[in-house]
């Protein structure tokens, strides 16, 4: 196994396409809904939560990110 992830080159491909397609749409959703709730705060507040929530999405996918745009390192 790799230090980069127990995932294959192709597997992460496919997760990649999933979470970007489907998880990002339903994540932006959320983050919409959830700046509502301040019953529309100052545009500098609702900057910094967009870009802080922009940030946090991506974080817990990196492993999946990371390496995809290149060559398969396997082929």
């Amino acid at each position: 196994m790799t230090d980069r992830s127990a995932l294959s080159y192709k597997a992460r491909r496919r997760w990649s396409l999933v979470i970007l397609l489907l998880g990002l749409p339903l994540y932006v959703m959320a983050a919409v809904t959830v700046v509502n709730w301040f019953d529309r705060p100052p545009l500098l507040l609702e900057f910094v939560i967009y870009v802080a929530l922009g940030i946090v999405w991506a974080l817990p996918f990196k492993f999946v990110f990371k390496g995809v745009g290149q060559a398969d390192p396997d082929a």
